[in-house]
């Protein structure tokens, strides 16, 4: 078995004990973002995975629409990411 070469870890281990790796990313053409799939990238760059610079050309995000998804996870968790949830939780 060959492995793709990669910068930076393979999977890492997260607080609760759960491991992360790069096969849990969403693919980089992901056009339906479901909270699920927007936690499992801010995790992945919360924890090292991968770089915030390689998350945003990856998935072609902005820089403002990731750092709303991060500051919901840290503030809320990741129930602050579902789109029925944006209004309870939006800061004034």
């Amino acid at each position: 078995m060959f492995l793709k070469r990669v910068d930076g870890p393979r999977q890492v281990t997260l607080p609760d004990g759960s491991i992360l790796s790069r096969a849990d990313l969403p693919p980089a053409d992901t056009r339906r973002w479901v909270a699920s799939r927007k936690a499992v990238v801010v995790r992945a760059v919360l924890y090292g995975l991968i770089a915030e610079s390689e998350a945003l050309q990856r998935y072609a995000l902005s820089e403002e629409e990731f750092t709303l998804w991060r500051q919901a996870v840290e503030r809320h968790g990741d129930k602050a990411l579902k789109v029925t949830a944006i209004q309870k939780y939006r800061q004034l």
